[in-house]
């Protein structure tokens, strides 16, 4: 798998993020959730939205799952558990209060996602958080050379048809020319369950 070896540690290598920006997308994004004890990221990467979390919600019990060996080691550093894993491969033990992924969805080939959006759903007690590429219409993007790695579609949207007891809590954009938190271009949703 492309993530696992070799690209995974280049990926890593080159995009660690910023954990004040990520701090300021969080502040945005989990504005309106409330009373969060634990939070799991799939796909933690080396653990830079963790690190952010974790200056956020300091008292907040923080777990990862990551393909990469290296970044897991990593995102271990400020996590109270990470399992290295494919999300597809891997079955949540538990429930969490929130469950989010950041740009992990879009490098999910099509026909895998229903897993991955249930792995989701049975992780989540109260709330998930969905930033990723958007698009209406499902669209393939090439990327760094490879085909069938990047994909672009209304992740949020399938979400919420497959499982009617989530509901939209809220929604928005982050841009990469933003002068004071820029970040890669995503929209994010926030879902929480209704039962």
């Amino acid at each position: 798998m492309l993530w696992r070896g070799q690209f995974g540690d280049q990926y890593h290598a080159r995009s660690p993020g910023s954990v004040d920006a990520n701090l300021a997308f969080f502040e945005r994004a989990l504005a309106k959730a409330q009373h969060i004890s634990s939070i799991l990221e799939l796909g933690c990467g080396v653990g830079t939205n963790l690190r952010a979390l974790a200056r956020l919600l300091p008292a907040t019990e923080l777990s990862g799952v990551e393909i990469n060996t290296g970044a897991a080691s990593a995102a271990s550093e400020v996590a109270d558990h990470v399992w290295c894993d494919s999300v597809l491969d891997w079955s949540p033990p538990r429930q969490w209060d929130l469950v989010l992924t950041r740009g992990v969805l879009i490098h999910v080939a099509p026909d895998d996602l229903p897993a991955a959006y249930g792995v989701i759903y049975e992780a989540s007690e109260r709330y998930v958080l969905l930033a990723e590429y958007y698009a209406k219409t499902p669209t393939e993007v090439q990327y760094r050379g490879h085909d069938k790695a990047l994909w672009r579609r209304d992740f949020a949207g399938e979400f919420l048809d497959l499982y009617s007891n989530m509901r939209l809590r809220d929604y928005g954009f982050v841009y990469d020319r933003d002068d004071v938190a820029p970040q890669d271009s995503i929209n994010w949703f926030l879902m929480e369950r209704t039962e």
